[in-house]
């Protein structure tokens, strides 16, 4: 099915001579294949194209087999007032960090996104909560455009379906999905390279750290749910930075006795970073909207700041509203 405003977008990035792409802070692999697959595309229209995400400006260690890299430029690089900016799977301006200044600034914004929760900003909108991933409306926007699609541009558009479907187990994988994923396929994405990098390779000290976590994690029977905090101090020990972590939010999840996961991250400057994954029963999405954050119903994610444990009993005492 043909997102809504597909065709605006398509129209406004062809009449552009240079487009500035952005993503949410801490992009996960909808978020940056998403956006490194159209930057890629653009380029090779012989347009410009560069591409950023906010403060820290750090890819995943899970991500970094990703192509298009090079395209990639620091906050500081990112244009202050670009001619055309599209920002891909970001809920809302505040998910852009210190790119949001841009965003006011721009000739247009083009918002790419498929959450629910996103708050309609933007010029041109091309939301869809129907699809599973960011990757489906950017595969949907070169059809409309008639780009090819080049085997590194299926790689990231690849990377970002399986991720926002769990290799595509969770409820959000469509016939239509599949479909998608397999013309990427045979577009020359490589199902098992991604699988391989983002799910089942990690440092050692992963596994040092994950150990420490997992060790203190709480379970909260009344409310349904496992909590734990990830400290700096946790990566120092272990030798490994953030976005090493990614994936530890899914180890925390496979508590049967609880419906909702909750994994804070504490940062040094005071951030706390908290990511929510449910089962089914629990709409950790619009809590997270309610926190000023954003995602989807089964998994979502906000920023605030405070004590961890906290910043835990907050959560877990409000789940009972999103039931």
């Amino acid at each position: 099915m043909r997102p809504e405003g597909i065709a605006a977008a398509a129209s406004a990035i062809v009449g552009a001579k240079e487009v500035a792409l952005a993503c949410h802070v801490g992009p996960d692999g909808d978020a940056l294949g998403s956006m490194l697959g159209l930057a890629l595309a653009t380029t090779n229209q012989g347009k410009k194209a560069v591409a950023s995400f906010g403060s820290p400006f750090v890819v995943p260690g899970t991500l970094r087999f990703l192509p298009g890299q090079e395209l990639l430029v620091p906050t500081g690089d990112f244009p202050d007032e670009p001619e055309l900016m599209v920002v891909l799977d970001v809920g809302s301006a505040e998910r852009l960090g210190e790119l949001a200044a841009s965003a006011t600034k721009a000739g247009t914004v083009i918002v790419l996104d498929h959450h629910v929760t996103n708050q309609g900003f933007g010029d041109i909108k091309v939301i869809d909560g129907e699809v599973a991933a960011t990757g489906e409306i950017v595969y949907h926007l070169l059809h409309e455009l008639g780009w090819p699609l080049t085997p590194d541009i299926a790689q990231c558009l690849l990377t970002a379906v399986i991720t926002d479907t769990g290799r595509f187990q969770y409820s959000n994988t469509s016939p239509a999905t599949m479909r998608v994923a397999a013309d990427l396929v045979e577009a020359g994405a490589q199902p098992a390279v991604i699988s391989r990098h983002v799910y089942e390779e990690a440092p050692f000290g992963y596994l040092v750290a994950s150990g420490g976590v997992l060790a203190r994690a709480s379970l909260h029977v009344d409310a349904s749910a496992v909590s734990a905090i990830l400290t700096q101090d946790d990566l120092d020990k272990a030798g490994i930075d953030w976005g090493s972590t990614e994936n530890l939010i899914d180890t925390l999840r496979l508590a049967e006795e609880a419906d909702v996961a909750v994994l804070v991250k504490a940062h040094d400057d005071g951030r706390i970073r908290v990511s929510l994954r449910s089962r089914g029963d629990t709409d950790v999405g619009s809590l997270a909207v309610a926190s000023g954050g954003g995602g989807h119903r089964l998994a979502a994610g906000f920023t605030t700041s405070g004590d961890p444990d906290e910043v835990i009993a907050k959560v877990v005492s409000s789940l009972g509203e999103y039931r």
